[in-house]
């Protein structure tokens, strides 16, 4: 008979490498935290961008043209490779003749999580990385790499008035043609200008509104954000120039929400701080909804619903479009890549022609 320190010794090396393997799936995450350095590079970028001169109608462009018409700024924030890239490719670049007016009305700006081994689709996102760190779900690193976006975008061109945040899931609902005039259509009809309006979901009323709030602590948040002031919103966005440099300044409320929580399954830094922020800031100057629609019914851990290829159909896409607000949805999530080939296939005949 074997001896009990001889059996003990021999289950351990059985049962380690089964260890090994789920470990991983069974502890929590290793929460990814903001190092000095990293949060002293940021605020060196924030404040160049913010010293930057915002762009007003008829100002002179980085090029020396006057009178350039304004741009939108694509903002890709992504931890896995750009699955929809040929759809935005053809977003970006259609061949029909009638579109050709709106080329040079964009710029792409891609953060890629450096752990992730992001590779470049090429073509029209070719050279758009922009210097990244790590990032991790409910945690204030999304924030931090969406206001480098932003800062980056605001820093690289006068032109850029809207700040479109999209993630790798995601997919235009239009064409290019559609969603620029829908965005620029109340200042260009206008002998007026009147002030555009940033696209965030702002929620004020939600049940688990209260379970966010205190994630950090029951009072972590007070003074400078009181209960009654807490907003929650979706992870994506459309914002104006003058807003993102609201986001690139701010320091106050960074200081609370760059604060790690107690309880992480009510944490998601990321769907808090900007409708907070601009709430607060200029509430009549955010439209309270988003300009993407997610499917959250069914949905699991926090993720919305994915839609798979056999979800995809024409039908779906004009589902998608239909808002409760004035505007159409512009971008779709959340596909899994294998929608890939499906919605290529409708991208002349469906998504382009709306």
């Amino acid at each position: 008979m074997f001896n009990t320190p001889f059996v003990l010794l021999f289950a351990l090396l059985l049962t380690l490498p089964l260890v090994i393997l789920f470990a991983p799936r069974i502890l929590p995450p290793r929460r990814v935290t903001i190092s000095l350095p990293d949060e002293l590079d940021d605020l060196a970028l924030f404040r160049r961008a913010a010293r930057s001169t915002v762009h007003r109608p008829g100002s002179i462009s980085r090029l020396g043209a006057t009178n350039a018409k304004p741009k939108i700024a694509f903002l890709f924030l992504t931890n896995t490779d750009l699955h929809f890239a040929p759809i935005w490719e053809k977003f970006f670049n259609p061949k029909k003749s009638k579109h050709r007016n709106f080329n040079n009305l964009y710029n792409i700006y891609i953060h890629a999580d450096p752990d992730s081994d992001v590779k470049s689709p090429g073509g029209v996102f070719e050279n758009r990385f922009i210097p990244a760190k790590k990032t991790q779900r409910s945690s204030p690193t999304l924030i931090s790499a969406a206001r480098r976006l932003l800062a980056t975008a605001v820093l690289d061109d006068q032109l850029n008035a809207y700040f479109a945040l999209v993630s790798q899931h995601c997919i235009p609902l239009h064409s290019f043609r559609y969603v620029y005039n829908t965005l620029f259509r109340p200042r260009i009809e206008s002998t007026r200008f009147p002030a555009p309006l940033s696209f965030i979901e702002v929620l004020s009323e939600e049940p688990q509104l209260w379970d966010r709030y205190i994630a950090r602590g029951k009072n972590v948040m007070l003074p400078e954000i009181p209960f009654d002031k807490f907003r929650i919103g979706s992870q994506f966005f459309v914002l104006i120039r003058s807003h993102s440099l609201i986001v690139i300044n701010d320091r106050k409320l960074w200081r609370k929400f760059r604060l790690p929580c107690l309880n992480v399954d009510s944490c998601y830094p990321e769907e808090h701080y900007f409708p907070t922020l601009l709430s607060m800031e200029d509430p009549n100057g955010v439209s309270d909804y988003t300009l993407t629609n997610v499917n959250w019914t069914g949905s699991v851990n926090g993720h919305p619903h994915k839609y798979t290829p056999a979800e995809v159909s024409p039908e779906l896409i004009r589902r998608l479009r239909v808002s409760n607000s004035s505007f159409s949805y512009l971008f779709g999530r959340k596909f899994s890549p294998d929608c890939l080939l499906p919605l290529m296939n409708m991208t002349e005949s469906v998504i382009f022609r709306g």
